[in-house]
C-alpha cells in the first residue's frame, strides 16, 4: 500500500525589498537628507532674512548697499572660518578678537617706529599671529585644560599689551597715520583695495572671503587633514588610537585663527591707515557665533566651512539692514541674540527631523 506523502506548509515568498521593507536599509526622503546638512538651516534663515530686510529698507536693493552688506559680512566671515575649523576640531579661541588688533599694532608701530617698509611690519605681524596661536594649541594639547580657559588668558594678556604698549609708544591710544610710508600703497591694493563690477565698488575682501570659503571646503572634504579634523572633534582619543595626528592637527588650527587674526588685522590696517588699541573686544563672540549658526556644534566633529559664510551673511545683513531701516542701531545685539538662540534651536530640530526613523 502506497502512502501519499502530505503537502508541507505553504511557504510565503519573501517580500521585495524596497524603502518601507528594511528600516536599517531605507532611503530616507530627499528633504530630510537635505535637512541633515548642516548649512541647510542657515541657508534658509539668511534668505529669510534677507528677504526680510529687502522688504523692510528698500535703499537695501540698490547695488552699492549690497556691496555694503557684503563687505561687512566679509570682515567677519575672514574669521570666522578658521574659528569655525577649530570648533570642528573640538576646541575654541576667545582671543580671536584682541589678536586681530594685536596684529595690525604689531605692523603699525614697528613700521612707523623704525621707519621701516611697511611690508617688514606685516612680515613681523604674521610670524607673531602664528606664534600666538602656536601657544595656544601648544598649552591645550600639552597641559590637557581647556582651551575656553587657555584663550582666555591670551584674551586678556594681549588686550592689556594691546593698551600698555600703545601708550607708552606713541603717548596715545592708538597708533600714527602710515599712509605716507614706503610700501602702504602696495599693501593697501592687496589688503584693502576695491573692484569695480558694474559700476558698483566691491571690496576685495569680498573676493578674499569666498575665496577662503572655497579653500577651506576642499580642505574639509577632499584632504586627509579635513578628516583627521573631524576625527579630532569627535574624540581625541579614538583618533590618536587610529592614528591620527591629534597635536599636530590642533595646534594646526590655531595656527589657522592666527593666520586668519594676522589677515583681517592687515586690512584693518592698510584701510583705516591706524589703528585703535582697545578695538577687538567681543568680536570673538561675533566669530563665534558666526559658525555655531552655521551649524558648527559646540561639542565639536560636526559642521563645513559653507555654513560659516551665511551665518557672516546674517550677520552683516542685520548690522547694515538695521541702519539703513533708520531703526535705532542699539537693537543690533539684541537682534544677534535672538538671531543666535533661534540658530541654535533650529539646528537642533533640523539634526533631529533628519535623524528620525
Amino acid at each position: 500500500m502506497s502512502v501519499t506523502p502530505h503537502a508541507g506548509p505553504a511557504t510565503r515568498p519573501s517580500p521585495a525589498p524596497g524603502p518601507a521593507g528594511d528600516g536599517r536599509t531605507a532611503r530616507r526622503p530627499l528633504v530630510l537628507r537635505l535637512l541633515a546638512r548642516p548649512e541647510v538651516g542657515v541657508l534658509l534663515g539668511a534668505l529669510a532674512v534677507l528677504v526680510f530686510f529687502l522688504i523692510a529698507a528698500p535703499s537695501l536693493r540698490q547695488g552699492s548697499s549690497m556691496a555694503t552688506v557684503l563687505y561687512q559680512s566679509s570682515t567677519i566671515g575672514i574669521m570666522a572660518l578658521p574659528v569655525a575649523l577649530l570648533m570642528i576640531g573640538g576646541e575654541f579661541d576667545l582671543s580671536a578678537g584682541v589678536a586681530v588688533i594685536s596684529s595690525a599694532l604689531t605692523a603699525s608701530m614697528l613700521s612707523y617706529q623704525l621707519t621701516v617698509n611697511v611690508w617688514t611690519g606685516v612680515v613681523v605681524a604674521l610670524v607673531l599671529s602664528l606664534g600666538v596661536g602656536a601657544l595656544n594649541g601648544w598649552m591645550v594639547t600639552r597641559t590637557g585644560l581647556p582651551s575656553f580657559l587657555v584663550t582666555l588668558g591670551t584674551f586678556l594678556i594681549l588686550q592689556g599689551v594691546n593698551l600698555a604698549v600703545t601708550k607708552l609708544v606713541t603717548d596715545n591710544v592708538a597708533t600714527d597715520d602710515i599712509s605716507d610710508m614706503d610700501g602702504f600703497g602696495q599693501a593697501k591694493r592687496i589688503f584693502a583695495s576695491s573692484v569695480g563690477i558694474g559700476g558698483v565698488q566691491v571690496k576685495i575682501t569680498v573676493f578674499y572671503w569666498l575665496a577662503f570659503a572655497a579653500l577651506a571646503t576642499w580642505l574639509l572634504l577632499r584632504t586627509r587633514y579635513g578628516n583627521w579634523v573631524f576625527a579630532v572633534g569627535g574624540s581625541a582619543q579614538s583618533a590618536r588610537a587610529v592614528g591620527v595626528p591629534v597635536t599636530f592637527t590642533k595646534i594646526t588650527l590655531f595656527m589657522l585663527v592666527g593666520l586668519g587674526a594676522w589677515f583681517t588685522g592687515m586690512h584693518n590696517l592698510f584701510s583705516f591707515n591706524t589703528v585703535q588699541s582697545g578695538e577687538g573686544v567681543g568680536q570673538e563672540l561675533i566669530y563665534i557665533s558666526a559658525a555655531v549658526i552655521g551649524g558648527c556644534l559646540l561639542t565639536g566633529g560636526h559642521g563645513t566651512a559653507i555654513g560659516p559664510v551665511f551665518g557672516a551673511f546674517m550677520f552683516g545683513m542685520v548690522n547694515q539692514g538695521i541702519v539703513f531701516a533708520g531703526w535705532n542701531p542699539d537693537w543690533f545685539k539684541a537682534f544677534l541674540g535672538v538671531m543666535l538662540l533661534g540658530a541654535v534651536l533650529i539646528n537642533l530640530w533640523v539634526r533631529r527631523t533628519a535623524t528620525r526613523r
